[in-house]
């Protein structure tokens, strides 16, 4: 490899940070400035440039370019303000440049495109692109997308390239994964949204979504593909619509190591908010009646992790279905709702507790339906900006002297609920995660500090410690392992302290909670090696962004 290939290469690349020395053997000399910086020295620079930018997405533009030109500098700044930059690499940020990737691209980053109307599509084919994008590294981590269900906006097609990368990042931000193990791949099955098919610079396939076998044979044939080129690799699946997101992971879950973001991560991320919040209001979790509105892909998702949660606790199914109450677009969902899907059915309600007189879609109002269940948990994931106004606030808090609520629809716009709204309407006793950072709030004398809600605090950690001992599944027992070995790091002290630790610890924490899921996959066997210390594993394997002294 010559010195401009060197140059051209982000995973090798240091730009002015090569010394004397490695400029010399690596035929350098010439092609950068004379001065030799530190890798302190860059990012400095860096961050400063960053600041002077004027937008969210400006700032992203600018991050993007430094991944994109030296990806030892890129982790450097992001993990030193790791609570600063992480909005803006991923979400609420990267839904922002979700929605003008084809006015902002200029090349792929890292991303393999997997096309669904290619002629010769089969699992030698895709194989061969997965080859491709590799380049010979060793693929640990593989994050896809087919771009359905994008956050809190929906359906945008080949956009959805810039969720997995942001993804991708955040494994490495917030964790340590080695960013060279990991590829993020989009399916593009076609979209349904008609803004992008109108429009003549949308780069991915301009028909509708592809739908029933045809999919199913497509992502049969990639899942066998990954198998056969990276058959170490642990596939997470993130972005995909209701009716496809639990399906895949039902019918992929033994064939290797998977797991779903929006459907696991997000139930992972609740249940650590609850165990701490929980920690400082002294109730037990087995005691809890829980209300999650709107039963989508990631309420759903909530309400099971919830679910196995309380039979773990020894609760009998029937016992443990009975605490939950769903609601989504018909209301508060019972046994004869028409139009439910699957999921949401596991949870309805027996069509004998519906009020005498009313009918099915007759309990449409959050508040009355807080005052029929009396709710100690109260989750958003309805993307209904404001739902949570100060008369369900109020009505819950009569029927319960701690109420939990945890407004974690995103982007920010979309959210339930302010965190400082639910301090004051609750008069200082809720306690309160938000999907979105939340600036502290005064009230009453008492400083409150909020917990967010953000996967990010599990799921890079969860793959950390999957992949560090070969894990060969994923299953509830280590994404529940993670949820206890975050939500225990909640205080239990003072009234106002936040449910979970802040993003600014994220990369100390990942790690306990990284071994804590990594000694899970040993005590049920499933590491595919043997391990004697998880701690100095864990530590040996964590990529920390630094430049090698020698070539």
């Amino acid at each position: 490899m010559n010195g401009i290939d060197v140059l051209r290469d982000p995973l090798l690349n240091q730009g002015t940070g090569f010394s004397k020395e490695q400029r010399e053997q690596l035929g350098l000399v010439g092609l950068l400035p004379p001065r030799v910086q530190t890798l302190e020295e860059q990012e400095r620079q860096i961050y400063a440039q960053y600041q002077g930018k004027g937008s969210n997405l400006e700032k992203r533009q600018l991050l993007i370019d430094v991944y994109e030109t030296n990806r030892t500098l890129f982790y450097a700044v992001v993990i030193d303000h790791v609570a600063e930059l992480m909005p803006i690499i991923y979400a609420p940020v990267v839904a922002e440049a979700v929605k003008q990737y084809d006015q902002l691209f200029l090349a792929p980053h890292d991303e393999v495109f997997l096309s669904i109307d290619e002629p010769d599509n089969n699992p030698a084919a895709i194989e061969r692109s997965l080859c491709a994008g590799a380049q010979d590294r060793d693929i640990r981590l593989i994050v896809v997308t087919d771009s359905e269900g994008i956050l809190g906006i929906g359906d945008w097609g080949v956009n959805g390239a810039e969720l997995v990368l942001g993804k991708s990042m955040v494994y490495t931000a917030a964790a340590g994964v080695n960013p060279s193990s990991i590829l993020p791949i989009v399916l593009d099955v076609g979209t349904d949204n008609e803004q992008l098919l109108a429009d003549p610079g949308y780069l991915g396939n301009r028909h509708p979504r592809v739908r029933g076998e045809r999919y199913d044979r497509f992502i049969d044939d990639f899942v066998q593909a990954v198998r056969t080129v990276f058959p170490s690799a642990l596939l997470h699946w993130e972005g995909f619509g209701r009716d496809n997101a639990q399906a895949l992971l039902d019918r992929y879950h033994d064939v290797l190591p998977t797991f779903n973001d929006d459907v696991q991560g997000t139930g992972a991320v609740a249940l650590a908010g609850i165990l701490g919040a929980l920690r400082q209001s002294g109730q037990r979790f087995e005691d809890q009646r829980f209300m999650v509105y709107g039963a989508g892909t990631a309420g759903v998702g909530i309400a099971r992790q919830l679910y196995r949660e309380l039979l773990r606790d020894g609760l009998s199914p029937d016992e443990a279905r009975s605490r939950f109450y769903l609601l989504d677009r018909q209301g508060l969902l019972f046994a004869d709702t028409p139009d439910m899907t699957d999921g949401q059915r596991e949870f309805a309600r027996p069509a004998a507790e519906r009020p005498a007189g009313r009918s099915a879609r007759d309990i449409v109002s959050l508040r009355e339906a807080v005052t029929l269940a009396h709710p100690g948990v109260l989750i958003g994931t309805s993307t209904q900006p404001g739902a949570f106004d100060r008369d369900v606030v109020e009505a819950m808090a009569k029927f319960t002297p701690r109420p939990i609520i945890l407004p974690i629809s995103n982007p920010t716009e979309l959210a339930e609920a302010t965190a400082k709204h639910l301090v004051v309407w609750s008069n200082g006793q809720a306690l309160v995660g938000t999907g979105a950072p939340s600036l502290d709030a005064h009230y009453d004398g008492v400083d409150y500090r909020f917990g967010q809600m953000n996967n990010a605090l599990v799921y890079p950690a969860l793959g950390f410690g999957a992949v560090a001992v070969g894990a060969r599944a994923i299953n509830d027992t280590m994404i529940s392992v993670a949820a206890h070995a975050l939500g225990d790091l909640a205080s239990n002290g003072a009234r106002g302290s936040a449910i979970l630790p802040p993003m600014s610890q994220i990369r100390d924490f990942s790690l306990l909670v990284a071994e804590a899921v990594a000694q899970s996959a040993i005590d049920q066997g499933l590491a595919s090696h043997p391990v004697d210390d998880v701690h100095a594993l864990m530590l040996q394997q964590r990529w920390t962004p630094q430049y090698p002294q020698s070539c």
